[in-house]
């Protein structure tokens, strides 16, 4: 089975505030360390009343503080919204701080609406058009100084901190296969062109000094309870948040409800049309140790990174209790 990790947002729920959420974080990934998964990644979002880690760099520092082993990193920072020596000094730090155990994960999605992202860069112009040269950029800041360089990145140079390419379309894939970057592919989101990028990607991967043959990681939404019919219960929480995304209503997690499907009626969207969510394994032990299975096989990954957004903590600790327990269950079958 291939190893595991977690994407967190670190959710905020209805009726609570995002305090709790970086609580219940922390909480998260000192279980997922306990389980042997690989990593611990925070996304950047922006102006998004249901997602905490806005600050990424510093929700990063507050996990990895409270943790010992497991990796912890961004899945992403959307390079964009930054000068690439204020990311370098900001993972330049997490480094230092916790060695060895730093990933950077960076897109080109501005990880907000258009109004915000002004807000955050004063400017849109040639933002996105400069992803590849920032990255380019960026790496170089982690290299050791050269002699009259007149900008480094401090701390940051000579520490190396990986970098991945992150995805959701082809672009990334080009641009990770072209830099010989590891690649994750947001699948949890936005599946539709999984398959073309993974095999772009690895068609067109050039061997470098960073790795010298292709690795990929996939977005899996995973949703785990004792039966199908919890774990579905639990499921309509991230159902009714992406329903509120397409409406332009964002809004924190909600709780599950037990009616989605007439949720889903009342605004005129039959739920078996949500193809962001096309590739979710939701159930019973069985069931998520028979969809992991499949999507492995399916897709030959070579790490997936599993997301749940449940609105009950404990619940949320338990499905990736669930989903760990199902990853060693296939391997001791292979």
């Amino acid at each position: 089975m291939v190893p595991l990790s977690v994407l967190d947002l670190s959710p905020i729920l209805e009726g609570s505030d995002a305090a709790q959420s970086f609580r219940n974080s922390l909480d998260l990934a000192r279980h997922a360390e306990r389980l042997g998964y690989r990593r611990f990644w925070l996304a950047e979002h922006h102006n998004m009343p249901g997602v905490a880690s806005a600050a990424t760099a510093v929700v990063i520092g507050h996990v990895a503080a409270g943790t010992s082993t497991i990796r912890v990193g961004a899945g992403g920072i959307m390079l964009p919204n930054h000068a690439p020596l204020v990311i370098a000094e900001q993972f330049g730090t997490l480094e230092s701080l916790f060695p060895g155990r730093i990933d950077l994960g960076v897109g080109r999605a501005p990880g907000t609406d258009q109004v915000t992202a002004r807000a955050l860069r004063r400017t849109l112009a040639g933002d996105v058009d400069r992803f590849p040269q920032d990255v380019v950029e960026l790496m170089a800041y982690f290299r050791e100084a050269q002699p009259n360089q007149l900008v480094r990145a401090v701390p940051g140079a000579g520490l190396n901190v990986p970098v991945w390419v992150l995805g959701s379309s082809l672009f990334g894939a080009q641009l990770a296969a072209a830099l010989g970057l590891p690649y994750a592919f947001a699948s949890h989101f936005a599946p539709q062109q999984m398959e073309e990028a993974i095999a772009i990607y690895r068609q067109r991967f050039e061997p470098s000094e960073y790795l010298d043959k292709p690795h990929v990681m996939l977005g899996l939404n995973v949703v785990a309870a004792e039966t199908d019919e919890a774990a579905r219960r639990l499921f309509t929480s991230l159902q009714q948040a992406f329903l509120n995304l397409r409406y332009g209503q964002p809004a924190p997690l909600p709780p599950p409800v037990d009616d989605i499907e007439a949720r889903f009626a009342k605004v005129g969207v039959d739920s078996t049309q949500m193809g962001a969510l096309a590739k979710a394994v939701v159930g019973s032990p069985e069931t998520v140790r028979a969809g992991l299975d499949d999507f492995v096989r399916r897709h030959r990954p070579d790490e997936i990174i599993v997301t749940a957004q449940i609105y009950d903590h404990a619940a949320r600790v338990r499905s990736f209790e669930i989903t760990a327990e199902a990853r060693d269950a296939l391997a001791r079958a292979a």
